[in-house]
């Protein structure tokens, strides 16, 4: 009996959620959260919720005035069909295409499609449009009577043994509760007051989408007409091939590699062990060099290369462009999703391939996506090849660029972790190191795959060449507690570079502190290695040229670089 009479208050939460009519409420912030769940991972999920939950708290505070009451439904019903429409799309791009909304290929569809192809779409995938429709149907309806069921305020009833769920809030849960509503509107402020977050909003970001998808369609005509007079301005040059027969030149393009990470430079890990394989098996005709980038950051890096290192006002070449006008087929194969980057570069080659669809720093795509597509050029009978490719090397986020379970460095303190305990870098920013530690290692074995493929690709006996380099470097607690793009440090601008090639003796290891590489020089190399007669070409850049002139980049965080200096003089293997 005793038991009896204690039971009605042995569940005081669940008697509040049934009757004080607190479970629709709840209901309604599981769906919105399910729903971001559904288009969105990782962090990402987070940081949503916390964009999504301010309105929220109001549908916990009791309200009087049955018009306010209304509005206050309509206005969160809105709000939170805002977050569902945003993840039901991203769950259907996910799912059908593998891809984000702002991927190349989502763009690039978009802004390719009018209203014809539009209902073309709708008519072959109606069976899926009619589906989704009837899940956002039930989802809307679900949220319509869970908002309208927000609290109440009004008289309490009398009746005895009734809970009402219109009774004011006690005292002691009203304070309660204007603490959980502070702590989400303070959190809500906070989330909305930084910028990264803000537009990740779905208002935000989809006006974004937008305007990128009209940027697309407007920079498609421009770019075109640019790329075709990059072109002609190349063949109005007339660049010659300085040697007949077959070629094969691979140009290797990695994103965030530090040389400073890699065991081919002195690193303490062993994270290049086949690069140094190939090295001990090719010896002089393998050159390592030490090189700088004169960016930070990958666009300006890759324009500077491309580009020969002139400014715009110089009206400069493009290096595919010229070595298309001399002959070469040339192949753009990519790792990475940016839209800049295939108008103003990927798109000059003869054959374009995009292996990634999820843009930025969450895109899971490994590097060894691009092998397939090489083995397809390399069986092309085109007498002339040139392959590009453009990985994502040790990009961030670093625990994206291998494999599940292969970081050999994970929880293995050595000897380059106690290096950076004595330095002071902190023990999130170590394991950091580890990660991109292994994404080297994970690059190395992409690399020297491709360095490989290279040397038994081609037409038997023709010639053939291998030329890699990062885009700019990685700040990976070397000189400072940071993990990232660096442009205030020299981390951000120390990369490698390895040219092997089968032509004549190449020049002869100086020593890697005797002729260092500059990254946006770098293109002058490329055409002697394509062995191309041009008249834009400066020997006094090219790395392997003995009138090479070694000048530092003009960039305030490389103090440490080699100053400018005469270089000993080495019979050249340039045809110029």
């Amino acid at each position: 009996m005793a038991l009896c009479s204690r039971s009605p208050s042995s569940t005081p939460w669940l008697r509040a959620l049934l009757r004080g009519g607190w479970l629709p409420l709840v209901l309604a912030c599981l769906v919105a959260l399910g729903l971001i769940v559904l288009g969105h991972d990782g962090k990402r999920v987070a940081q949503l919720a916390v964009l999504a939950a301010p309105p929220f708290a109001w549908l916990f505070w009791p309200v009087r005035s049955r018009w306010v009451h209304r509005l206050r439904a309509v206005l969160l019903w809105a709000w939170a069909m805002v977050f569902v429409l945003d993840g039901v799309a991203r769950a259907y791009l996910l799912q059908t295409y593998q891809a984000a909304p702002d991927s190349a290929m989502v763009l690039g569809a978009a802004a390719n499609t009018n209203a014809r192809e539009s209902a073309e779409f709708l008519r072959m995938y109606w069976r899926g449009a009619l589906l989704a429709a009837g899940f956002v149907g039930a989802v809307a309806a679900v949220l319509a009577v869970c908002v309208l069921r927000g609290r109440r305020g009004g008289p309490p009833q009398r009746a005895a043994g009734v809970a009402d769920p219109a009774a004011p809030v006690p005292r002691s849960r009203r304070a309660a509760l204007l603490g959980l509503g502070g702590a989400v509107m303070l959190t809500g402020a906070a989330a909305y007051a930084s910028k990264p977050w803000r537009r990740l909003h779905p208002l935000a970001y989809w006006a974004q989408w937008n305007d990128k998808v009209e940027h697309v369609r407007t920079g498609w005509a421009h770019q075109q007409e640019a790329r075709q007079a990059l072109l002609e301005r190349a063949r109005a040059d007339a660049p010659a091939m300085a040697e007949d027969g077959p070629a094969l030149v691979v140009l290797v393009i990695s994103d965030s590699v530090n040389r400073d990470n890699m065991s081919l430079y002195g690193y303490g890990r062993p994270t290049t062990p086949r690069l140094q394989a190939q090295q001990a098996a090719l010896g002089e005709a393998f050159t390592a060099f030490e090189a700088w980038s004169a960016d930070a950051t990958t666009l300006p890096a890759l324009r500077s290369f491309f580009r020969f290192g002139e400014p715009d006002e110089a009206h400069p070449h493009h290096a595919i462009a010229v070595a298309r006008a001399a002959g070469y087929k040339v192949w753009w194969m990519s790792n990475h999703d940016d839209v800049g980057i295939e108008q103003l570069h990927g798109r000059l080659a003869d054959e374009f391939e995009m292996n990634n669809r999820t843009p930025g720093r969450s895109g899971a795509s490994l590097d060894s996506e691009v092998l397939d597509c090489v083995e397809e050029a390399l069986a092309d009978p085109a007498p002339r090849k040139l392959l590009v490719l453009h990985l994502l090397g040790a990009h961030p986020h670093y625990d994206l660029r291998f494999p599940p379970g292969a970081n050999p460095f994970d929880d293995h303190p050595d000897a380059v972790d106690a290096t950076l305990a004595r330095a002071g870098r902190p023990g999130w920013l170590r394991d950091r190191r580890e990660e991109y530690d292994a994404a080297v290692l994970y690059h190395d074995g992409i690399v020297s795959t491709l360095l490989q493929r290279t040397r038994e690709g081609g037409a038997p006996g023709g010639y053939r060449a291998f030329m890699y380099l990062s885009d700019h470097g990685q700040e990976v607690g070397h000189g400072a507690n940071w993990a990232g793009h660096s442009p205030g440090t020299a981390a951000g601008y120390r990369i490698p570079a390895i040219v092997w090639h089968n032509g004549r003796a190449p020049l002869a290891p100086l020593g890697l502190a005797q002729r260092p590489l500059r990254a946006d020089w770098a293109a002058h190399t490329l055409v002697n290695l394509l062995r191309i007669e041009w008249k834009g070409y400066r020997p006094d850049r090219d790395v392997l040229d003995a009138r090479y002139r070694w000048l530092p980049p003009s960039v305030a965080a490389l103090a440490e670089a080699p100053r400018a200096q005469p270089l000993p003089q080495s019979p050249s293997p340039s045809p110029h």
